[in-house]
């Protein structure tokens, strides 16, 4: 690519064997490109593993975080400035959610090249392909740099800065089973940014868990704010499920999956629980069947493809 040399930032290649829930390659591989080579320690071990610990874990190398709402000219801007920006994407398979790290963009092929922990290898996706991706998440971007160079940033006003901090430190929580904790810190983030569909569809995904109809009007807000919430759909989709009211959670199923139908194998497994119940066993054989395409690891393959057989 004739740009490459311009709009490119040369990371350093970091084994995926390095990669540990405790310290996400994404984190390490930023931490690295500036010089900090971060180390697990017994107490760090003791943190956890979202993705809240490894930043913190950052920060304790002399690394300072920023996560907010970011844009396509945003990450062009930060790698111009040096500056690898991570961003929050869909995942594949089983995985709902997964970070990459942002490596360059191309001007002419209008494409946004990703970092690939292999030697020589550069992933490039189509700019409007990235960002109808990326908005699934609301565009969540991290950065990290230094903590002598944070005056670059210090007036830049960075979307969501400080509530989308609180929103990583509450899955942290939640996480560890600190659901309370988790609750104060979620209602904090939506009182400090009302319009941030982030902090609406976690709280309400917490609301979900706990089995509170709370939950419905935490997610309509998500969707409000940002049509294109992929797990606000789901979440309504798992919350109408386990109220048995199939039809709703199939409609929600649908919405979601029309957002994106590569994104999260299960959620065709879910639907097709809906679909049974609604007897059409046509519809959910076919989910149950594109669940198995979509999530080749799924450890109960067996009973699927035995439920598939009956049909």
């Amino acid at each position: 690519m004739e740009s490459r040399p311009e709009h490119f930032i040369s990371l350093p290649l970091v084994n995926k064997s390095e990669e540990s829930p405790l310290l996400p390659l994404v984190i390490n591989v930023v931490a690295k490109y500036w010089g900090e080579d971060i180390i697990l320690q017994a107490a760090d071990k003791a943190r956890g593993s979202a993705m809240i610990d490894g930043i913190l874990l950052a920060e304790s190398h002399n690394l300072t975080t920023y996560i907010y709402k970011s844009s396509i000219k945003d990450l062009k801007k930060r790698i111009d400035q040096g500056i690898p920006p991570i961003v929050i994407m869909p995942g594949i398979q089983g995985t709902v959610q997964h970070a990459m790290v942002v490596s360059g963009y191309s001007s002419d092929e209008r494409r946004i090249l990703t970092y690939v922990p292999e030697p020589d290898t550069v992933g490039a996706i189509p700019e409007s392909r990235f960002e109808r991706d990326w908005e699934q998440d609301d565009m969540t971007a991290i950065i990290m740099i230094p903590s002598d160079m944070k005056d670059m940033l210090e007036n830049e006003r960075l979307i969501f800065k400080d509530s989308n901090r609180i929103c990583f430190e509450a899955e942290g929580l939640r996480q560890r089973g600190e659901l309370n904790k988790a609750f104060e810190k979620l209602r904090k983030a939506i009182e400090i940014d009302a319009d941030n569909a982030q902090g609406w569809c976690q709280i309400a995904g917490m609301f979900n868990e706990t089995n509170s109809d709370e939950a419905l009007s935490h997610y309509e807000r998500a969707i409000k704010l940002n049509p294109k919430y992929f797990l606000a759909y789901r979440g309504l989709g798992n919350y109408y499920l386990k109220k048995k009211d199939y039809s709703l959670a199939e409609a929600y199923y649908d919405k979601a999956i029309g957002v994106n139908p590569s994104r999260f194998g299960p959620i065709y497994k879910n639907r097709a629980i809906a679909r049974m119940q609604l007897a059409n066993s046509q519809g959910a054989k076919e989910d149950l069947v594109k669940y198995l395409e979509q999530t080749p690891a799924a450890e109960d393959r067996k009973d699927i493809e035995a439920t598939i057989a009956q049909f």
